[in-house]
């Protein structure tokens, strides 16, 4: 069901035409809420610090993660103390809870715990978006500046910046809200954000954008993660690879990009894999995302590597973040 969506979202279909008076609804709806919290009908919490929200308008995976993790290291390259909170989809946990390095991916969700792996931060999350932030803010109190992964449409929480990323292989589909398209908030929505991020791709970038790339050509081993492995030794070998992420085809055409022929295994976002997943006959290497690998580590047999990546995008852009929350008082 989801490729097929997908399919009518990013090529087109007649039947599209038939749900149009849902996706004018929503926006509608959309409009209505925001403007409900923007006159004061509703109430925004504010944290006593800075407040850089992550998020898209978009279903399905963009990359923001990576920028994410990018933006907490420079954040600290700066001499910051930021925290990140997240709704932890994917996880069991509704109250407002910390993610470590040694949380269960099935309570935390699979991106708070690869960014408590990789951020060297405070992490938590919790489907009330303000009690994470306050919970975070009070078993830190050294925390100066918070990101939130994700939450853009999450209006109960206040924010000072507003970054958006968009998937530049993709970009808004047909341009239209769900259920007709793949959008969450109309395109008028990108007039307000502070930034827009360009995941991939080769377009023109407009004012106020910034392009973003993935790097990453360094294999680690799930069973000894300290092992690692380039990109030539799986050269000429049989290889699987897994995907549960908004966008499998990004990081199967990543691993092309390095000059690896794979068979590739697409699976939904967020899938809870099973030791029975990575049972594939006459592998040699099973190659995956990190995010897919936080889940896999209790069970992952000795042929399945992942492969870490990091964000390349302009210091303008933490300059210019830099500049906004400083005035945040």
């Amino acid at each position: 069901m989801n490729a097929w969506l997908e399919r009518q979202w990013y090529r087109g279909g007649l039947w599209s035409r038939l749900l149009l008076p849902l996706s004018l609804l929503l926006s509608l709806v959309v409009w209505l809420r925001r403007s409900a919290y923007r006159t004061g009908l509703l109430s925004s919490w504010r944290a006593t610090v800075p407040v850089i929200v992550v998020g898209n308008i978009t279903v399905g995976g963009t990359g923001k993660t990576p920028l994410v993790l990018w933006l907490v290291d420079f954040l600290k390259a700066q001499g910051r103390h930021p925290g990140i909170i997240s709704r932890g989809y994917g996880g069991n946990a509704r109250d407002a809870v910390q993610v470590t390095p040694a949380s269960h991916p099935d309570e935390a969700g699979d991106e708070p715990l690869l960014m408590a792996r990789r951020a060297s931060c405070p992490v938590w999350i919790g489907r009330d978006r303000p009690a994470a932030a306050r919970a975070l803010l009070a078993a830190y109190p050294e925390c100066d500046v918070l990101v939130s992964d994700d939450g853009l449409q999450h209006y109960a929480l206040a924010r000072d910046f507003e970054i958006v990323v968009v998937d530049g292989a993709r970009w808004y589909g047909n341009g239209a809200m769900l259920p007709v398209g793949p959008l969450r908030e109309p395109l008028w929505r990108l007039r307000s954000v502070n930034a827009v991020v360009i995941n991939g791709g080769h377009a023109a970038l407009g004012k106020g954008a910034y392009a973003m790339a993935l790097r990453g050509d360094e294999f680690h081993r799930l069973c000894n993660d300290a092992e690692t492995a380039a990109a030539v030794d799986f050269s000429g070998k049989r290889l699987h690879a897994i995907a549960g992420i908004g966008h499998p085809a990004r990081f199967f055409n990543h691993l092309r990009s390095l000059g690896l022929d794979v068979i590739e295994h697409a699976f939904p976002d967020h899938h809870r894999f099973a030791a029975e997943d990575l049972q594939i006959d006459h592998a040699a290497a099973i190659l995956m995302t990190e995010k897919d690998a936080v889940k896999c580590f209790a069970f992952a047999p000795p042929n399945a590597w992942y492969l870490p990546v990091k964000s390349e995008i302009p210091d303008c852009l933490g300059e210019k973040i830099l500049e906004k929350i400083s005035k945040v008082k």
